[in-house]
């Protein structure tokens, strides 16, 4: 892939991400926010190591397409929840909290391209954009990680 370009695709992504509404999802029934955490989740992996320009190319390419996948999406694919610990300010000094994250992926073929949008939320915050992956090849292990926790008696509700 050309990466010769790279500097300006990333600049013209950045402003194109910083003027992002949040978008409605009908598969979650609630809004997907877009903020600078997941637009540095396509620059940089965990540990804040830059991902390889080429691929950072491709997920910027693929961001018009994830927002219409959000927009459209009335299924989720794939759900996890996991309990995280973050550093917090309490009082002037750090600490610990663990709080709920939830990640959902959604699936889908937008114009010609097989593509996978993680969402993310923490604790009770706002649903918001992580992650936009091209999906070229289904993975079974991946069918079994879709985990759900049922809330309430579905025999009675």
């Amino acid at each position: 892939m050309d990466v010769s370009n790279y500097e300006k695709i990333k600049a013209d992504s950045e402003i194109y991400f910083s003027h992002l509404r949040p978008k409605f999802c009908p598969a979650l029934n609630e809004s997907v926010n877009f903020n600078a955490e997941g637009f540095n989740h396509i620059i940089y992996k965990k540990g804040r190591t830059e991902r390889e320009k080429s691929s950072q190319i491709m997920r910027l390419k693929l961001l018009t397409k994830a927002i219409k996948l959000i927009e459209i999406s009335t299924t989720i694919q794939e759900f996890e929840e996991t309990l995280k610990t973050f550093e917090i300010k309490r009082y002037k000094k750090k600490a610990e909290v663990a709080k709920t994250v939830k990640y959902w992926g959604l699936i889908a073929i937008i114009d010609g391209y097989k593509i996978k949008v993680i969402i993310r939320k923490i604790g009770n915050g706002n649903a918001h954009f992580w992650s936009v992956i091209p999906s070229w090849i289904t993975n079974k292990t991946r069918d079994y990680k879709y985990v759900y926790t049922m809330v309430g008696k579905p025999d009675e509700d």
